[in-house]
């Protein structure tokens, strides 16, 4: 609580706002009566407020349950109907950085995802986990089983084999609908098995070492954005190595498996040690990854320094080609990208607080039209492809699309991957055709420069 009376009772804050520790290692965070009596009163705070109401679908679901309650006030809301606000949530982080004027330190202390998290945890706890999303969230078993057979995967789970994918629904409740993301035989990890050396021309040769966190996304599934990042940066004169120890852990934070994720933060932290003591930076692909790294794994292990020096260390891809650019200027042959480009600023970026760094990086190539859309893509991880939630991702996710279509671009890129896959299929059902192309920002920086 605030000392001075006067700012306890101010409405709403300008301070940035901080979050405290997860204290998943404590039996009463597990306490579900606990968590449901915090949840309510947070709740009330948003219904008195309803700023949130056009982020996602949580908070109309929240507020059409009080509408529609017996007093038209949340104490008449039965408490297993936060189910469902809780089925919204793609913990996206947006509420607590660009909407609510309460999260900490304002004294009323509202963070809606991380309570939604807490709530997760347990449920889990006392119920156990959802296994079909827990199995689709082990993603470096799926990917090392993939790998040997990826064209027989990817045939497999294609929209198009119909009878397959309607068995896959039946099944595990996939969406047949639903685009999902191809293997390769060939991932980052063996591509980059050589480094790219560095270019003794480039402005930052001798400067800078970048140590590339692959994702298990990029690792398995877009690889060639891991070779088009080594390819950038080489060209600047980065010494750059690819190091992928395993998942950040997101799909298990999604799902409240809380140990596991400080588990993995332990061990990829450990992995990363020996390099940050040689002086690189750790540049992480994909901006919910960087997110957990930079801000989630410090909640969960406050204490341990060598999270800390890796969260203190990790920058976003295009973030740390911006901040080459400032420190001593890019190598020069960018040429201009022929059609303009959409650039989807996703939430997990967003969350980082760091600015638009891929339309940033983007404008820096010359004569080419770079059309920024910060608005949900309303993916989420396996929230955008099972098949209960599919519908509110496309849901979500329309307001965005239709800006995208808006500036008809040809090409779209996201700093999550499966934003921009989910979008440009939206796109492509939209218009009937197959829409913009589609790639990660640095993969467009390496476009300019002809690698």
């Amino acid at each position: 609580m605030a000392d001075n009376p006067q700012e306890a009772a101010r409405e709403g804050g300008l301070d940035a706002p901080l979050r405290h520790p997860i204290a998943w290692r404590d039996e009463a965070y597990y306490d579900l009566a606990a968590v449901e009596a915090e949840m309510e009163r947070m709740f009330d705070v948003c219904h008195t407020c309803r700023r949130c109401f056009n982020l996602c679908d949580s908070f109309p679901r929240l507020f059409e349950m009080i509408d529609e309650s017996p007093t038209g006030e949340l104490d008449s809301v039965n408490k297993a109907q936060y189910a469902k606000v809780d089925e919204a949530c793609t913990l996206c982080d947006m509420c607590f950085m660009t909407k609510c004027p309460y999260v900490p330190p304002h004294p009323l202390d509202v963070d809606i995802p991380h309570i939604i998290l807490r709530y997760r945890a347990a449920k889990r706890k006392a119920n156990g986990g959802q296994f079909i999303r827990e199995q689709l969230g082990e993603t470096d078993r799926n990917g090392k089983l993939a790998k040997p057979v990826a064209g027989l995967a990817n045939w497999a789970t294609a929209r198009e084999n119909t009878p397959l994918r309607k068995l896959l629904e039946a099944i595990a409740k996939i969406d047949a609908e639903v685009e999902l993301p191809k293997y390769h035989s060939k991932t980052a990890t063996d591509r980059l098995a050589r480094p790219i050396p560095p270019d003794p021309a480039g402005p930052a040769f001798g400067r800078r070492k970048a140590a590339l966190y692959a994702t298990c996304f990029v690792d398995y599934n877009t690889p060639d954005t891991a070779v088009a990042a080594a390819k950038v940066l080489a060209r600047q004169g980065v010494e750059a190595e690819l190091v992928y120890p395993e998942c950040c852990g997101m799909p298990q934070l999604e799902a409240g498996d809380l140990a596991d994720v400080a588990h993995r933060a332990e061990r990829v932290a450990k992995t990363f040690a020996p390099w940050i003591d040689q002086g690189y930076d750790v540049v992480a692909l994909t901006a919910s990854c960087g997110l957990m790294m930079k801000f989630e794994w410090p909640l969960l292990l406050p204490e341990n320094e060598a999270v800390k020096r890796l969260s203190a260390a990790v920058r976003d891809i295009s973030e740390y080609v911006v901040d080459i650019a400032r420190d001593t200027g890019l190598a020069p042959g960018l040429q201009p990208v022929a059609g303009g480009v959409a650039v989807h600023h996703a939430c997990h970026a967003r969350a980082q607080n760091m600015g638009a760094k891929s339309a940033e990086m983007l404008r820096m190539i010359p004569d080419t039209k770079v059309d920024l859309i910060e608005r949900c893509s309303g993916h989420g991880g396996t929230f955008g492809v099972m098949k209960d939630t599919h519908p509110i991702a496309l849901k979500v996710g329309k307001a965005a699309a239709r800006q995208v279509a808006q500036k008809e671009d040809a090409t779209l890129c996201s700093d999550c991957p499966l934003a921009c896959k989910h979008l440009g299929q939206m796109l492509s059902a939209e218009t009937g055709g197959e829409g913009p192309r589609q790639a990660h920002p640095i993969q467009i920086m390496a476009q300019a420069y002809g690698l």
